[in-house]
């Protein structure tokens, strides 16, 4: 008997000894995810919905129905956790395989579970499942978090089988629901368009969220989704499903409605051109998927993810985030020393934490003048900063703020010295004509030793300058021209492999500088997901920051992510609109500014130093506050949100008046997340220099009650107008 066959007998064993049910119960302060084994020896899903008050209740869960055969035997069918293909299940699987007998067929049995204490508040769920007939492995993992009431799966399959086995599906996660109807919002964009929303019934059939752009993966389509039950998802009320997956490559959502109306939500890697190889004994893993499920709408739900990612997901996310001034808007390409000097005075007076330098300060043989030459090339730039980046880290001391730093390592433009000397360390065709986006090509990450380039990049410039404070991290393209000279053979592992590359450089960078600020940009808002907030601090929304434009962007970003991790400039971009409306814009995030002082009144220059006096007086309440979307810009010419404390003695509130008609009857603005016993003094602040508030309710104090149930008069009949209002306690 070879080793194949005793695992094969010990497996069956184990099948007989599970045949009896087993219920496995998971469960937030708000939500129960129940499983059940069927006396065919598999894992089903029994509940997943509202939290049921009688642990007794779960002997009563249907996990399953019987569907009598034509030989009037009775085979169990249902919500089977983890179907493979092949099997009796009819829709979309999970899961598959092709064994080294070439069968694609495969059948998991529960084998056993294990609950593991993180710590007060959450759990690990590990479930191991296998096959009957081949050592094949799967475990399914759950992390519950109970306050928060979010949940997060994810899925790693191993076998034991001879050669290697190739997986071309691989879900981390199925959800299973039961409704009359399900309303799918969903997020698209471009650059300068991110994060924009459409709602649509889901029908019989399979609804496909997915991108395959690899690197720059969230440019078109993004890894999050919100879905309503019987209703269109609403802010404050209604059963509300919100997902997001933690990949920065290719991701797939699907949603498969079935001929009775069941809906199947499955999610992971984007199995396109990415059939997997997978090695005898090799543990392939795949991204976690994150939900909360809410019965109180999308407000209740964003609120469960914020609190979760400051607890558990994003980097820092407990600590405090700078306030900065980026030179890009202020310079672009063309600055030296003494313009940088000027600036990081500049930030001085406006009071920031940092100085950014961004793009165009590196490459020597071929100069970074423009985005055509230099990428890959990261020594500083003599004939602009003739002192290197030594001199700059020095000179902002001497301004007194903090020194950071664009790079964008990942990627390389033909016309540099790291092409010319090591051409197939870039992602390239070797036979056909390159196309080029943006003048770049993408760094092969699957690669070691372009893994160790990439890292030396941010290595150097912190060894040689330990002052620098902060990094701007950028990936402005897509992976174009598919093929990996280091796989040769295995090109379909070259997207996954990629992103596992990326996260083994990141891996290395948080382990050496574990408290290194940094900006995740992609072009704008083209990463934006729970993985990469691992190794970064914030992310770029966008680089459109129009404010008109960045109301919708930051309202549809703040659904799934924290504020502190949004980060939002003051900049040129519609001049039309005033500096304070484009201040208060940006001020409702993590705050910074993208332009010089020197092309401000004294008067636009006071009030940017006092708007950063405000935004740190209450930047505990906006980082790490309760966040409310109160008026949706797209119901109307206004928009409001605000930020409550956790004590709730604090909250501001901010009001923008978009483009409302002439005479257009305004209603108040109803507050929420208030104590409604305690007394609140009102406040308009970043008031422009010589005036005065209009506020019909400045300097007045109100009850909580009074102010969520009736409200104050917060609107103008003003274009792109807005007001900052602060809450205290009296």
């Amino acid at each position: 008997m070879n080793k194949q066959h005793l695992i094969i007998i010990l497996l069956m064993i184990s099948h007989c000894l599970y045949a009896q049910q087993t219920t496995i119960h998971m469960g937030t302060s708000e939500t129960d995810l129940i499983l059940k084994t069927a006396p065919n020896g598999r894992l089903y899903q029994a509940y997943f919905g509202e939290k049921l008050i009688n642990p007794s209740d779960i002997t009563h869960l249907s996990h399953y129905i019987t569907k009598p055969a034509s030989d009037g035997s009775v085979t169990p069918r249902g919500w089977e956790v983890y179907p493979v293909s092949g099997g009796e299940d009819f829709f979309e699987p999970a899961f598959a395989i092709q064994h080294n007998d070439g069968n694609m067929t495969s059948y998991l049995y529960f084998q056993s579970s294990k609950t593991q204490k993180i710590d007060n508040n959450t759990q690990h769920i590990s479930i191991e499942m296998a096959d009957d007939k081949y050592p094949l492995f799967v475990t399914l993992h759950y992390i519950t978090y109970h306050k928060e009431n979010v949940i997060k799966s994810w899925t790693e399959i191993k076998h034991k089988e001879k050669k290697p086995v190739e997986i071309s599906q691989y879900a981390s996660s199925m959800l299973c629901f039961e409704s009359p109807s399900y309303y799918l919002t969903e997020y698209s964009g471009d650059w300068a368009k991110e994060a924009q929303e459409s709602t649509q019934k889901l029908q019989f059939g399979k609804k496909i969220i997915d991108t395959k752009l690899g690197s720059r993966a969230a440019m078109y389509a993004y890894p999050f989704f919100q879905l309503g039950f019987e209703q269109e998802a609403q802010e404050n009320q209604g059963k509300v499903l919100l997902g997001t997956i933690g990949w920065t490559g290719n991701f797939r959502f699907t949603f498969d409605v079935d001929n009775v109306g069941n809906l199947r939500i499955i999610s992971g890697i984007n199995p396109h051109a990415s059939t997997y190889s997978l090695n005898p004994n090799e543990v392939f893993k795949t991204p976690e998927f994150i939900y909360t499920l809410s019965y109180n709408g999308i407000g209740k739900a964003s609120r469960n993810l914020h609190n979760w990612a400051r607890n558990y997901q994003i980097k820092n996310g407990k600590e405090d985030r700078f306030t900065l001034l980026n030179n890009w808007e202020a310079t672009y390409f063309n600055f030296d020393e003494p313009q940088l000097s000027q600036l990081m005075h500049e930030a001085k007076e406006l009071g920031v934490d940092l100085f950014l330098l961004d793009d165009g300060w590196f490459a020597n043989k071929y100069p970074r003048e423009n985005d055509k030459a230099g990428l890959g090339d990261w020594e500083v730039m003599k004939s602009k900063l003739p002192h290197g980046l030594p001199g700059l880290v020095e000179e902002a001391k001497k301004a007194g703020v903090k020194f950071g730093i664009w790079v964008e390592p990942e990627m390389v433009n033909p016309k540099s010295e790291l092409f010319e000397k090591n051409p197939d360390w870039a992602i390239k065709l070797p036979n056909r004509e390159t196309y080029y986006y943006r003048n770049q090509l993408v760094l092969d990450l699957s690669n070691p030793k372009v893994q160790d380039y990439v890292f030396s990049v941010v290595d150097n410039i912190l060894t040689e300058n330990p002052d620098i404070a902060y990094f701007k991290w950028d990936c402005n393209s897509p992976i174009t021209n598919i093929y990996s000279p280091y796989l040769k053979e295995k090109q379909s592992h070259l997207y996954i492999n990629h992103v596992r590359g990326v996260y083994n450089v990141l891996d290395r960078l948080n382990e050496k500088y574990p408290h290194l600020p940094m900006m995740m940009c992609s072009g704008g808002g083209a990463r934006c997901d729970y993985k990469g907030l691992e190794y970064f601090t914030e992310f770029w929304c966008s680089d459109n920051t129009d404010p008109i434009d960045r109301i919708f962007i930051q309202w549809n970003f703040s659904k799934f992510f924290p504020i502190k991790s949004m980060a939002a400039h003051v900049t040129t971009w519609n001049k039309e609109a005033s500096i304070k409306f484009r201040t208060d814009v940006a001020m409702m995030c993590k705050f910074g500014f993208d332009i010089s002082l020197k092309d401000l009144t004294e008067n636009e220059r006071t009030f940017c130093t006092q708007a950063v006096t405000n935004y740190n007086q209450f930047k505990d309440a906006i980082l790490e506050g309760d966040f409310y979307r109160l008026v949706s810009p797209y119901d109307g010419n206004h928009a409001s949100v605000m930020h409550v404390n956790e004590n709730k003695d604090k909250a501001i509130l901010f009001t923008y008046d978009l483009f409302p008609l002439y005479s257009e009857k305004t209603f108040p603005i109803k507050l929420q997340g208030l104590d409604s016993q305690k007394r609140y003094k009102v406040t308009e602040i970043n008031l422009m220099p010589n005036s005065n508030s209009s506020l019909s309710a400045n300097g007045k104090t109100y009850s909580g009650d009074y102010l969520m149930k009736v409200g104050i008069e917060g609107f103008t009949a003003s274009r792109m107008n807005s007001r900052v209002i602060k809450l205290t306690v009296e």
